[in-house]
């Protein structure tokens, strides 16, 4: 059997950087039969949590009242690979939602589109935030290290 090496990790600003500036987020959560469900989500990154907005009456939130140990993954388009695993807890925050849900919009579009769109969602059904309080991060990178070269030396 041969060893296969641990992917590079991230340092911690690179860790940072990305949690800032990636698009997109995936949830995992575990549906009511053992079986996960993921689902790709606009995020933020606040004070060390992953924050999503999202409905309440998705498979997600009922996922998370029912088990809130989830999993994120937070990468970016490669190759080369890159990106951050987050096993967490997620909790259900219903306070001041259409506030906190324009916030995580405003990272995608201009603040009045964020405000129409978090309105017009509210207005159809019931918002709520899920925040992910992470309790242990994995991370890699392979353009370290001379991953992204690899395949190169074997492929022939």
């Amino acid at each position: 059997m041969t060893f296969y090496p641990q992917k590079p990790p991230l340092t911690d600003d690179e860790l940072q950087a990305l949690l800032r500036e990636a698009p997109i987020a995936h949830l995992g959560s575990v549906n009511p039969d053992g079986t996960i469900h993921m689902a790709a989500l606009w995020f933020t990154y606040d004070n060390g949590d992953i924050v999503f907005g999202t409905q309440d009456m998705t498979n997600k939130v009922r996922n998370c009242r029912g088990n809130p140990n989830v999993t994120v993954l937070i990468d970016v388009e490669g190759p080369p690979l890159r990106g951050a695993l987050i096993y967490g807890r997620a909790e259900l925050d219903y306070e001041d939602v259409l506030a906190k849900r324009v916030a995580l919009f405003e990272k995608y579009m201009p603040t009045e589109h964020a405000q129409g769109l978090a309105k017009t969602l509210a207005a159809n059904w019931a918002p709520v935030i899920i925040r992910v309080k992470p309790e242990r991060i994995t991370s890699y990178d392979y353009a370290k290290e001379g991953w992204a070269q690899l395949g190169t030396a074997t492929a022939r």
